[in-house]
C-alpha cells in the first residue's frame, strides 16, 4: 500500500511563507534520529522524497509534501523539524518552538499529527508534553513506534504496549518499520480516517 503519487511543494521557517490552506494536512514530528524520512519515503514509495539531514537536528523548516493517497483525495503531508537531538544548541531548538506552536495551533487544516517514537527508546517527558498540548489544541495525535525492526519480534508488541502506558494512550501504537514495512497498512488507514473525520466545531 502506497500513495499514488507524492511531491515536494515548499519549505517554510516562518508562518508567512506558510502555503495556502487548500488542502487536509496531516503532521508528522519526532526526535531527529527518530527514522521520520524513512517512514514518510516508504508510506509514499518515493525514495528520497524526504531527505535526512546530515547533521540531524539542523533542520528548521516545515516541508510540505502535496500526496495522492492509495484512495480519496489529495492531501498535504508536512515534516516537522525533529527535536530532543542533544548537538543542537538550546537557543536553536527554543527558536523553533514558536514556528511548530505556531502551526499546530493555527493550522484549521490540520487533521492530525503522527508522533513518532523510538522502538528502543520509548517514550520521554518531550512526548509526554507534546500530546498534553496537543490535547489542549484539539490536534488528534497518532503515535507511531519506528524501527520496530530493531527489536525481536518477541518484544516488538510489548514494546508498543509500553509507550501506550508511557503516553496514556487508549489504544497501542501502530508498529513500524521502514526496514521490512511492517505497519504500513495501518497507518495509510489510521491517516485516512483522521483526513476524513468530520471537522471538530468552531
Amino acid at each position: 500500500m502506497k500513495a499514488k503519487s507524492a511531491e515536494f511543494v515548499i519549505s517554510a521557517a516562518e508562518p508567512s511563507r506558510f502555503p495556502r490552506a487548500t488542502l487536509p494536512e496531516i503532521a508528522f514530528a519526532g526526535r531527529s534520529n527518530v527514522g521520520k524520512s524513512s517512514l514518510l519515503n516508504t508510506l509514499v514509495g518515493v525514495s528520497g522524497l524526504a531527505r535526512t539531514s546530515r547533521t540531524p537536528g539542523r533542520t528548521r523548516l516545515l516541508n510540505w509534501f502535496r500526496v495522492v493517497p492509495p484512495r480519496g483525495p489529495a492531501m498535504h503531508f508536512v515534516d516537522l523539524p525533529g527535536y530532543g537531538y542533544a548537538r543542537v544548541p538550546h537557543d536553536m531548538r527554543a527558536s523553533w518552538r514558536p514556528l511548530i506552536e505556531s502551526y499546530l495551533g493555527d493550522r484549521q487544516v490540520l487533521r492530525g499529527l503522527v508522533v513518532l517514537v523510538d522502538a528502543r527508546r520509548g517514550a520521554e517527558d518531550e512526548e509526554r508534553e507534546l500530546l498534553e498540548w496537543l490535547h489542549e489544541v484539539k490536534v488528534p495525535p497518532l503515535v507511531v513506534v519506528t524501527k520496530a525492526d530493531k527489536l525481536p519480534k518477541n518484544k516488538r508488541k510489548p514494546a508498543a504496549i509500553l509507550v501506550q502506558r508511557e503516553l496514556g494512550l487508549d489504544r497501542a501504537p501502530i508498529l513500524f518499520s521502514a526496514l521490512d514495512s511492517e505497519g504500513i497498512v495501518p497507518l495509510w488507514r489510521a491517516i485516512l480516517q483522521h483526513v476524513n473525520a468530520d471537522e471538530p466545531e468552531p
